[in-house]
């Protein structure tokens, strides 16, 4: 049997492509050190300024590139050589991480270094989301599209599982600097990969007049599909008032569950491993989904009953399914634009939320924040299930 018979044969498909497998070797050794940092850096911050709301505009700091540079990435996305784009923007993620060590590690790190440096990382992250993302199909193809997402999904988490773990033991071990260090240093797997990638040559893409212009015909594009116009309104509530739980982590370890760093790693870790058996699910039988729409509306509305009591497995299926949905619909000349405007929803408009759970987890604290966030976001996930029966019937 061959190897790409032997993926497909496992549910795997998108394994059988080797420029996949080279983006999926290099993607989860750099993950593994991005969670490190993403722990280590909520815990910094908690460390520097003991407030909940600089926890939460940290976070919101970090997304804020997104926000604002994600849509123009898209319409650059649809242009561009995203392989080179992408790794430019690794490399300006090597260079912020190396940044925090060396301050971290010569004692002179301040507040307001941390936020600039999240700053600058949410603008590099503008650009390389909506061009990783639609560069995925690429590498796959439509076909076996849906199993790249999910696969890539199961990875984040899979890291998401074992950077916070190793995390937390550095930190009471040998030091916070050493989880920005060992993540500046793993993105060298990623830019590796990319380089060692064999792509078809590009065929040239018809250009519009302006960015403005590209940006026009993707709303207009969304005005003419309710079904994807809602799927982006869905996604930007999941965005304000679901994922924003995960800015709130280490107030939660330390002040509700009273653990320390190494607890903080550990709950991170946990909700990891629901989120990799959701992306794995998924990834095994997309094949065999028929109705994902159905799947999706079920996946959005448990996760926001799950937050109530503390979940991730169903963000997963809603996230792979919605991310599927769009890019197999979006015609090929559109996609970086459509994934543009998805960063947009998804990861840009996560600092309102981060910064809104910020200040409410200040007043009221962490728990009743998290409870009123997963209330907000099962009844608008079920309400769109109830108005948009192309939802449902998909």
């Amino acid at each position: 049997m061959t190897e790409a018979g032997g993926a497909r044969r496992y549910g795997l498909g998108a394994l059988a492509h080797r420029n996949f497998r080279l983006f999926f070797i290099g993607q989860g050794i750099s993950l593994v050190g991005t969670w490190m940092q993403n722990v280590g850096e909520g815990w910094l911050i908690l460390t520097l300024t003991n407030s909940p709301f600089y926890v939460g505009l940290t976070a919101a700091l970090s997304s804020l590139g997104v926000l604002l540079f994600s849509l123009y990435a898209g319409v650059i996305a649809d242009r561009a050589d995203k392989r080179r784009f992408i790794i430019f923007m690794q490399l300006a993620f090597m260079l912020e991480a190396l940044t925090v060590a060396i301050l971290v590690w010569t004692h002179v790190v301040a507040v307001w270094q941390v936020l600039l440096l999240a700053t600058i990382l949410g603008i590099a992250s503008g650009f390389d989301i909506p061009m990783r993302q639609s560069f995925i199909v690429e590498m796959v193809g439509k076909d076996d599209l849906m199993n790249a997402i999910a696969l890539n999904s199961s990875l984040f988490n899979g890291a998401r599982v074992i950077g916070p773990a190793i995390a937390g033991f550095l930190i009471g071990a040998v030091g916070i600097a050493w989880c920005y260090f060992l993540n500046s240093v793993s993105y060298i797997a990623v830019i590796a990969g990319l380089l060692m990638m064999q792509l078809p040559p590009r065929p040239p893409r018809p250009q519009t007049a302006s960015a403005w212009t590209g940006f026009r015909e993707v709303l207009s594009y969304l005005r003419g599909d309710r079904r994807l116009r809602v799927l982006m309104m869905l996604t930007a509530i999941l965005s304000v008032f679901g994922f924003p739980y995960i800015s709130m982590m280490p107030v939660f370890a330390r002040d509700v569950l009273h653990r320390g760093a190494t607890g903080y790693g550990a709950l991170t870790s946990s909700i990891g491993i629901g989120a990799v058996i959701g992306a794995l699910g998924v990834a095994l039988t997309s094949g065999r989904i028929r109705r994902r729409g159905r799947l999706m509306l079920i996946g959005g509305t448990a996760f926001g009953v799950l937050l109530i009591l503390f979940a991730a497995c169903a963000m997963i299926v809603n996230n792979s399914i919605t991310n599927t949905m769009l890019q197999t619909t979006a015609p090929d000349h559109l996609r970086g634009r459509i994934m543009g405007f998805y960063s947009f929803v998804f990861v840009g408009m996560a600092p309102f939320g981060a910064f809104l759970f910020g200040v409410v987890a200040e007043h009221v604290g962490v728990p009743v924040t998290l409870a009123s966030g997963g209330a907000i976001v099962a009844v608008s996930v079920a309400l769109a299930g109830w108005m948009v029966p192309e939802l449902r019937t998909n």
